[in-house]
């Protein structure tokens, strides 16, 4: 993408953010955001789903990997800021991953309220929303864009 598409990219983003009431820099959606990571090198993905989905539904290649909850219990990782400003310039572009796009949008919002800089949920997430089966990676989401992504 040009410097414009990206620009453009961004507003929209910033647009959908304001329009959910978020206080972050942007809701991205996944082919958005692997626009912007192809665009800026400093530009983090940072995939905040449990180990249990790393493991057995599949993993982003170069992502930031930090449970916003653990599973078994999904029990809050309370240490998820100090190993995120371990893992990540405050300064970079952070784009926040999940299943679905919710536990994404609290750690985008924690981590904007923590001092991080340019914050974005990525909706939709790694598998997307149910379709009329109950199934996902259907509709919507990171695998059914086709981005990169790795199982087993």
């Amino acid at each position: 993408m040009s410097l414009p598409s990206i620009e453009a990219l961004l507003e929209r983003a910033r647009e959908r953010a304001r329009a959910l009431g978020a206080p972050y820099a942007g809701s991205l959606e996944p082919a958005e955001a692997w626009a912007l990571l192809q665009h800026d090198a400093a530009a983090r993905l940072v995939d905040v789903r449990s180990r249990a989905e790393w493991e057995f539904v599949g993993r982003v290649p170069g992502a930031v990997e930090i449970e916003w909850k653990s599973w078994p219990g999904m029990v809050r990782n309370e240490a998820f800021l100090d190993t995120l400003s371990a893992q990540a310039e405050r300064s970079a572009p952070l784009l926040f991953l999940c299943r679905s796009g919710g536990r994404s949008h609290d750690a985008a919002l924690a981590a904007t309220a923590a001092g991080f800089g340019a914050c974005f949920n990525v909706l939709q997430g790694f598998e997307g929303d149910r379709d009329a089966a109950a199934h996902r990676n259907t509709i919507g989401g990171w695998r059914a864009a086709g981005l990169p992504w790795s199982q087993g």
